[in-house]
């Protein structure tokens, strides 16, 4: 069987695109997008995107689970690491020199400054139901009632 691996890597991307879309992030592809976004008033989570199997297989299932909660974000956003370089540098770059980069991780912003994260390490081999409660916890310390 022969199997072109740019078909297989497309067709995956399309797929974790479409994930976040359905629900509810917007698609944050340019720095200026990424530039606009982050600065919004209120609270922005920001799902850094990944085509990486066993991580992100948790990470976007936790990420649109996670929303349905009596408090949740003003803005669901999310960058595609290793496919929007620019993008997800730019919105690195707004996290500050304490942000971990990997991918797949969330990172919450107040008023466009971070105030919590979750990187890789709290989401691989973990199951989506802990990201899950984590990402809640985050939301109701940081987050307004819906």
């Amino acid at each position: 069987m022969n199997m072109d691996f740019n078909l297989l890597m497309n067709d995956m991307v399309m797929q974790a695109r479409g994930e976040m879309e359905t629900s509810g992030y917007e698609q944050l592809t340019t720095p200026e997008e990424v530039d606009a976004a982050l600065s919004r008033p209120g609270t922005t989570l920001v799902m850094i995107n990944s085509v990486c199997g066993c991580a992100g297989g948790i990470a976007r299932p936790a990420a649109a689970n996670a929303v349905h909660y009596d408090k949740r974000p003003d803005h669901l956003v999310t960058v595609f690491a290793g496919q929007d370089k620019l993008a997800t540098q730019q919105a690195r770059n707004i996290f500050g020199e304490d942000h971990l980069p990997s991918s797949p991780s969330f990172v919450l912003l107040k008023d466009g400054q971070p105030v919590a994260e979750i990187g890789r390490h709290e989401i691989e081999g973990h199951a989506p139901t802990s990201v899950i409660t984590h990402l809640q916890g985050l939301f109701e310390e940081h987050c307004e009632e819906v």
